[in-house]
């Protein structure tokens, strides 16, 4: 290697160090405690080493999964019930109106709490650029521990442990940021029968094809907006 070439490198190395994640002692037990089993359970059924993830909520069933990369789609890796949430189906639009939202959205290292007053807790990234727009209120909406809530989505605490873990542990491998899409229910054509005399369907409407193109192809949705709506590239 050139000489040159090799002191550049050397200058780049600061550059180059591993992410900041903000971190505390709860939540590093907690990474003691649960990361272990759970890279057993990942190398076992053949998850991809380079770890990556993706976050998916069903209100209706009280239920938030997690599926990880497997070459180039995802599969089902943990299922955990929602202790609690508040305000039924239908997305938060204002401060204080006591629902959790529903839409897409990112989680990103910023968005992780390991000193929350809730035990640990990650931000949904609510009001995203879609809520913006249309000028939805609030904010500190959280996945956390507890099982006590308004707004936010509220696990046990052992089940905030796992969950805060698997996102701290990919971010640390180098995803830049989790999906997370947040759905009032399995958005199948039956259910979206179901439900065409909410309010809420002209929004769920426009979820939908995101929901489907993950149900096609394993691969989290990229969501734009236009015209102050979702829209989904193919």
């Amino acid at each position: 290697m050139p000489k040159l070439l090799f002191i550049l490198l050397l200058l780049l190395l600061p550059v180059l160090k591993p992410i900041d994640l903000p971190d505390s002692k709860r939540a590093s037990d907690a990474r003691l405690a649960n990361w272990p089993s759970l890279q057993k359970e990942l190398s076992t059924q053949k998850f991809d080493s380079r770890y990556r993830i993706y976050i998916r909520i069903i209100k209706q069933l009280n239920l938030m999964e997690v599926w990880a990369k497997k070459g180039k789609t995802y599969e089902i890796f943990k299922r955990y019930n929602i202790c609690y949430y508040s305000g039924g189906l239908g997305t938060k639009i204002s401060d204080g109106d006591g629902k959790s939202p529903e839409g897409f959205y990112t989680i990103g290292p910023k968005q992780l709490n390991p000193v929350s007053s809730y035990h640990l807790s990650i931000n949904i990234g609510y009001p995203n650029k879609l809520e913006r727009l249309k000028g939805y209120t609030g904010d500190a909406i959280m996945i956390h521990g507890s099982c006590a809530s308004i707004g936010c989505y509220a696990m046990t605490n052992p089940t905030i442990e796992e969950i805060y873990t698997l996102v701290y542990k990919a971010l640390e491998a180098g995803q830049n940021s989790i999906n997370l899409d947040i759905f009032p229910f399995r958005m199948t054509d039956g259910h979206m029968k179901e439900f065409e005399r909410s309010p809420n369907i002209a929004f769920w409407k426009t979820m939908k094809p995101g929901y489907d193109l993950f149900e096609k192809n394993h691969i989290p949705a990229v969501a734009n907006v236009i015209d102050k709506q979702y829209a989904f590239g193919k």
